[in-house]
């Protein structure tokens, strides 16, 4: 396992294209190359493309529960996309599902990505989808939901760094891209190893191009090509497939996040009819519910109370996140998940009800907050669509109320959600239904998972996820993964009538969101190891205080309206959230904590002596939970990454990331501290 495989590429924003345009056909300045042919290039993309790869044929055929996938190296414009999202809806049975990844190292700026698609008034309806959720040019992975059946991932950067990174299979590869002669760092040994390693057995390509250098890499690498006809006077091009893709090594140095075969469902692969049940109907559970049942799944959501009864239960929440001045994997994770619950939450509301895209001012409290946000800005000058630096006035301006803070960040697409209505809301989907009670233990059966309930009934399932905040180890599949009760309580003041308050969310230690129906909500208080829920004096008082050097200006405006700014004349609602360790949350396959204890035990003696052995999970049992404050931010992408794994699909983070949710690592590094039980 090389080093390129383990590592992430550094975060940054990425370089958008200068473009020269001809009768509205963009022309890339850097490669002196086109996007796409002058005339038809939807029907040069048809017939190098969707033909060389027998696309209609095999959507018309696909009878499998998991996505068809299509893999992609150069978005470009996204026409090659979107014609294959055409020619699926035209082709492929109801039951079918398609996954389009598509590799971008130089993404084209929105007005320009309009401007080129535009050419083709026949894609007009998939352009506009696309188009109105186009990501931020930062590089990762960016997951957009196109339509129910169809989903689409951009991985911005490097195409062999972001294949390498890849933690999925593909069908079929569209090997695009500007011309080898003029894009030579791209068409290298590495691209077409890397398109060979992250391949199904017998994934065809297809590819414009018939150079020395393409064949050479394509036969090296195992792929079969033979050359058949082009299009338009390019008399050839290249197709092919592999028959038997290589191993994937990526993880023989953390054997323990190899999911045996066994791990992926059997709905997968053909479709049998499945059932997963749910414990927990907080924002963790009703996210992953409502994943699967987009997937097509049958879902029970388990709760003992009502949905978003615990920590998801606020009328208010603040979707924020606070990014290390360093890179790591949990900033990464986080910052994925901002950008992904920004889109995500755009679909899951028609009429502005669940959430509000008003802004988030993250202000530097102290000097040693503000050095370290400015160490932050210059190791990731990130677009300043998704987080800028801001002095004051500026800050006083932005936030529509007067800070004292003399430095801050600025998230502009971030903002305020309603979690318990978001919760119901995604457990009204169909497909899902909710089933009130404790569940009190889990029994693994032969044909799935026996959910024993606290009144003596109980329920089978195929597949079980594990969502229930701090109570998530209270079964004896997850008791040896540690978490920790965190109680958070937030006050609520009534607003007189003259005053707005704050039109953006402000959070410093704490946050205050623009009010709601004239109620000004702030907090939360945060008190580890202490899990009640009772709304306490003390706890509003913290609130009043980290209000008070927060927004010193707005509690002098309350105390000029004659407002009482003490605990007895606020309302408020006390909640406990849980937390891990290390603050990242649990997301993925529940690992069998004794067995990894056996088989990795030799890690105790020496941390580089690594066994061979794939780490053993409970077949079907998963868990979402660790979210801490931050759930808004973590808990969708969490739901996305359960259902990727359950339904056999690409992920939509890489690997290294992926592996980094893994619950199974604080098993390791309780063994590599000679922790062992």
């Amino acid at each position: 396992m090389t080093q390129r495989s383990n590592a992430l590429p550094p975060l940054a924003a990425l370089t958008m294209p200068t473009l020269t345009w001809n009768e509205g056909a963009p022309h890339a300045t850097a490669f002196d190359d086109i996007y796409f042919t002058r005339g038809d290039g939807r029907a040069e993309t048809e017939h190098v493309f969707l033909g060389a790869n027998h696309l209609p044929e095999r959507f018309a055929a696909w009878e499998a529960a998991r996505p068809f996938v299509i893999g992609e190296t150069g978005f470009g414009t996204g026409l090659n996309m979107l014609c294959a999202w055409a020619c699926f809806e035209q082709h492929a049975p109801p039951s079918a599902r398609l996954h389009l990844l598509s590799t971008e190292k130089f993404p084209l700026e929105l007005g320009a990505l309009e401007q080129a698609l535009a050419s083709w008034p026949s894609l007009a309806t998939y352009a506009q989808t696309l188009c109105a959720q186009w990501p931020a040019a930062v590089s990762g992975i960016h997951r957009l939901h196109l339509t129910d059946r169809v989903t689409l991932d951009l991985h911005f950067g490097d195409t062999t760094e972001r294949l390498e990174q890849l933690d999925g299979r593909v069908d079929a590869w569209f090997l695009d891209g500007f011309a080898p002669s003029k894009n030579p760092d791209m068409w290298q040994p590495e691209l077409f190893n890397a398109m060979a390693a992250r391949s199904r057995p017998g994934a065809t390509f297809a590819t414009f191009t018939c150079a020395g250098i393409v064949k050479r890499g394509l036969k090296a690498a195992g792929f079969n090509w033979k050359k058949v006809p082009g299009y338009g006077r390019k008399r050839e091009m290249l197709a092919g497939s592999i028959e038997t893709p290589p191993a994937d090594h990526r993880r023989q140095a953390t054997p323990w996040f190899t999911l045996p075969p066994a791990a992926f469902s059997k709905h997968a692969e053909k479709h049998a009819a499945m059932h997963v049940a749910i414990v927990g109907a907080g924002l963790a559970g009703s996210s992953v519910a409502a994943a699967l049942a987009r997937r097509g799944i049958k879902v029970t959501v388990v709760e003992r109370e009502a949905p978003g009864a615990g920590g998801s239960g606020n009328r208010q929440g603040a979707l924020y996140v606070k990014l290390a001045a360093e890179t790591n994997h949990q900033s990464r994770v986080y910052l994925a998940g901002l950008l992904y619950s920004q889109r995500w939450l755009a679909q899951q509301h028609a009429n502005q009800t669940l959430w509000q895209p008003c802004g988030v001012v993250q202000l530097a409290s102290s000097d040693k907050e503000a050095r370290r946000q400015q160490r932050f800005i210059e190791q990731h000058p990130l677009p300043p669509e998704v987080v800028t630096g801001m002095d004051n006035p500026t800050l006083t301006e932005t936030a529509a109320i007067t800070v004292s803070a003399p430095h801050g960040l600025y998230y502009p697409q971030a903002g305020w959600v309603r979690p318990k209505a978001l919760c119901e809301h995604l457990l009204s989907q169909p497909g899902i239904s909710l089933q009130q009670g404790e569940v009190s233990s889990l029994t693994q059966r032969e044909t799935g998972w026996q959910l024993n309930l606290a009144d003596g009934s109980m329920l089978m399932a195929d597949q079980v996820v594990i969502a229930s905040a701090h109570l998530a180890n209270r079964f004896s599949q997850t008791a040896e993964l540690p978490l920790q009760s965190v109680r958070g309580q937030i006050s609520e003041l009534t607003l007189p009538d003259e005053m707005a308050g704050p039109k953006r969310v402000v959070c410093a230690g704490g946050y205050v969101a623009p009010a709601l129906d004239g109620v000004l909500t702030f907090g939360a208080s945060f008190v580890p190891n202490k899990a009640t829920t009772d709304v306490t004096a003390e706890d509003h008082q913290r609130n009043i205080d980290e209000l008070r050097q927060t927004l010193p200006a707005l509690v002098e405006e309350l105390e000029q309206a004659g407002i009482e700014l003490t605990p007895e004349h606020l309302k408020g609602r006390a909640a406990v959230r849980a937390a891990s360790p290390d603050k990242t949350p649990y997301a993925g396959p529940v690992p069998v904590a004794e067995a990894w204890r056996e088989d990795y035990s030799l890690l105790s003696k020496d941390a580089t002596r690594v066994a061979e052995t794939p780490g053993r999970h409970y077949p079907g049992l998963w868990i979402s939970t660790a979210h801490g404050s931050r759930g808004l931010a973590s808990a969708p992408l969490c739901a996305e990454v359960i259902a990727s794994r359950i339904c056999d699909e690409p992920m939509p983070l890489e690997a290294p990331l992926v592996d980094h949710l893994h619950p199974g690592r604080r098993i390791i590094s309780a063994i590599i501290r000679g922790e062992n039980k």
